[in-house]
């Protein structure tokens, strides 16, 4: 059995949050059809308080929070108005991002927009018509509190979990995700059951790069157990990628694998993906739309040869 059905993006696990989105100034480009309403927000706000939020780990392209907030700081620069603009970012994370190369290039980008970054708050309920949103703020001790925070506008992303039918059942770890090895990726219980994708408990961000990379590795594991081909395990190496939009032009191409050990796909001389960069756009651009559509996750990974174990 191969385990692989994606995670759940929990609208309800924020109060009030369903009631509002695509209404009162809230919305997610994690819903994609309310992509166009945050166009409609950034593009008509003129002054006032911009809000963008990020839920506890594990989430899907952990960027994507970021990217939107960046995006629409550098439309409310190139258009004169991030003087007359309060921009506020709520993570529930401790750090900014979770592999420290990178936090560096990205703390210039926050300092760059006059960004207000506000760590270890996690959005808990929502109400559209007051345009409130209340977080749970954790303190250095543990102790925690609740704020209260008036918006103009407010790009929500909800939490994440693994679907209904896998916390129920005996493949689950205790927080409900795919029990496996994080490098054979073999169940740890049931040696017939395999695990990819965000599913997974394995500690290596949740992007289509990943699946991609663990796809292969998957398929060469369940063939030698059937007995199929002889040869060492293959192993996963905790391969993510999340291109880090930082302006429209310029990417951060974070390229990383477990322990955050960097793994660049390109020399440092072409593109270093510790700092934005135009090439990288054009990478994320032009080119990467064809290979994730096209080219990934049809039968045969050319570039994604797994590593067999020592």
């Amino acid at each position: 059995l191969v385990v692989a059905p994606g995670l759940m993006l929990d609208w309800h696990g924020i109060e009030g949050l369903v009631e509002t989105l695509g209404r009162n100034g809230v919305t997610s480009n994690y819903r994609a059809d309310l992509a166009p309403y945050t166009a409609e927000l950034v593009r008509d706000l003129g002054r006032g308080r911009a809000v963008f939020t990020q839920p506890p780990m594990p989430i899907k392209c952990a960027g994507a929070p970021q990217k939107a907030m960046y995006l629409s700081a550098d439309l409310w620069r190139k258009a004169g108005r991030l003087r007359d603009m309060q921009i506020d970012f709520f993570s529930a994370g401790a750090v900014l991002f979770g592999v420290k190369d990178y936090v560096p290039a990205l703390m210039r980008q926050v300092k760059r927009y006059g960004i207000n970054l506000h760590l270890q708050h996690t959005i808990t309920r929502i109400d559209g018509p007051s345009r409130t949103a209340w977080f749970t703020r954790t303190a250095p001790d543990g102790a925690k509190s609740e704020i209260e925070v008036q918006f103009d506008m407010i790009h929500v992303v909800p939490p994440q979990k693994s679907p209904d039918f896998l916390r129920v059942s005996p493949l689950a770890d205790a927080a409900g995700w795919l029990d496996v090895d994080a490098g054979t990726l073999r169940h740890r219980s049931f040696k017939h059951v395999y695990g990819l994708g965000d599913a997974c408990n394995a500690p290596n961000a949740k992007t289509a790069a990943a699946a991609r990379k663990q796809a292969p590795v998957v398929a060469h594991n369940l063939l030698k157990d059937m007995g199929l081909i002889r040869a060492p395990d293959a192993v996963y190496d905790g391969y993510g990628s999340c291109p880090l939009t930082v302006e429209r032009g310029r990417v951060l191409l974070a390229e990383f694998g477990y322990g955050g050990r960097l793994m660049p796909s390109f020399p440092a001389w072409l593109i270093d993906g510790t700092k934005p960069s135009r090439l990288a756009w054009l990478l994320k651009e032009r080119i990467l739309p064809l290979i994730y559509w096209k080219g990934m996750l049809k039968g045969r990974e050319w570039l994604a040869r797994p590593r067999l174990a020592d």
